[in-house]
């Protein structure tokens, strides 16, 4: 079943639009510009990195804190590592 909801997360990341990232950062208080919204976006609509595997996920939040700043990237590193715990999907992430 973790397979199944592997593939479903990796598209909804490379799908996700600009107005429901912009949400997002709201919703979890991580400020966002359109600009760089529309940066990130493009950036996983394109990209073949997994985030559930941990050099990746690095990748991913190094290429974050380029398109944004450091301090971004690192409360965004920060609440995913929170919300995988809530949810109990920490053995899903290698």
């Amino acid at each position: 079943m973790n397979s199944f909801m592997q593939q479903m997360a990796v598209k909804k990341l490379k799908k996700i639009s600009v107005d429901e990232l912009l949400n997002y950062s709201k919703q979890y208080e991580i400020p966002l510009t359109k600009k760089q919204a529309q940066q990130i976006t493009s950036y996983l609509g394109k990209t073949q990195l997994d985030p559930f595997e941990e050099k990746d996920r690095l990748q991913m939040f190094k290429k974050l804190a380029q398109l944004t700043d450091i301090k971004t990237a690192q409360k965004t590193q920060r609440l995913f590592s929170k919300l995988i715990k809530e949810y109990g999907v920490e053995s899903w992430f290698k």
